[in-house]
């Protein structure tokens, strides 16, 4: 297969494109430096908040300039483009019809992971930022996917977005706060399987009992970053366990 060239809208945040990063070289299966995938990161990371211009509608200060900086990828002749923010996808369809390059749904690539797990009728928790969740941006897939979403109530949410923000503000994490959150979902609530549906999440070690249950929509992101840029994964970015 003839190697492509991936473009990454990073930035939001930083630390999570460096993760994001980070992970793509870690499961690329290499034998030398060239056997890596061709990336150009582009790490707007002065953007505006996602969530902040979804709920005060002012969403063109977003859209403005990183309409520009897809311009700027398509310019460089990329092959794909990857965004490496969950809450962004709510702009996703609009995005996508200012360039001719395929860009990579990581929520529609995180629902076909769990299809392929957990199979149609799950039911999937859902941790993400309050503009995901009041956008129904995975609730949507879900049920386009035939899943069953579950958003968390108020009290779990705002630890959800506390988590997050803490994350952003570069202070440390417990990693037993997610996953306390994460169990609540799993045990109180019934869920089959729980998204990790912010980059930010993703930045948080949690441990390997939570992570079989957990679906972590980055994992998603680098797995179809890999395999379309033509490069081999070293093992299934889902190394987890349906619960019996």
């Amino acid at each position: 297969m003839k190697r492509k060239k991936i473009g990454v809208l990073g930035g939001m945040g930083s630390q999570a494109t460096s993760v994001y990063f980070n992970r793509v070289v870690e499961q690329t299966e290499v034998k030398n430096d060239q056997d890596h995938i061709d990336m150009i990161i582009l790490n707007h990371a002065s953007l505006p908040d996602r969530t902040e211009v979804i709920l005060t509608n002012r969403e063109e200060t977003f859209l403005e300039p990183i309409k520009k900086d897809i311009q700027l990828l398509t310019d460089a002749n990329v092959d794909y483009i990857a965004m490496t923010c969950n809450t962004a996808h709510y702009f996703f369809d609009l995005l996508q019809a200012t360039t001719s390059v395929p860009m990579i749904n990581m929520v529609e690539e995180t629902l076909k992971l769990i299809e392929q797990h957990y199979g149609r009728g799950s039911k999937v928790g859902i941790l993400a930022t309050d503009g995901t969740i009041v956008c129904h941006t995975y609730q949507n897939m879900c049920e386009r996917y035939g899943m069953i979403p579950h958003a968390p109530n108020e009290t779990i949410q705002q630890q959800t977005m506390d988590l997050i923000y803490r994350v952003k503000a570069d202070e440390e994490v417990d990693a037993g706060q997610l996953e306390t959150i994460i169990h609540h979902l799993m045990v109180e609530e019934k869920c089959d399987c729980v998204i990790l549906a912010c980059t930010e999440l993703s930045c948080i070690n949690i441990g390997s009992t939570f992570n079989k249950h957990t679906i972590d929509a980055m994992d998603a992101l680098v797995g179809s970053t890999i395999r379309l840029a033509g490069g081999k994964l070293k093992s299934s970015v889902l190394p987890y366990e349906k619960i019996k």
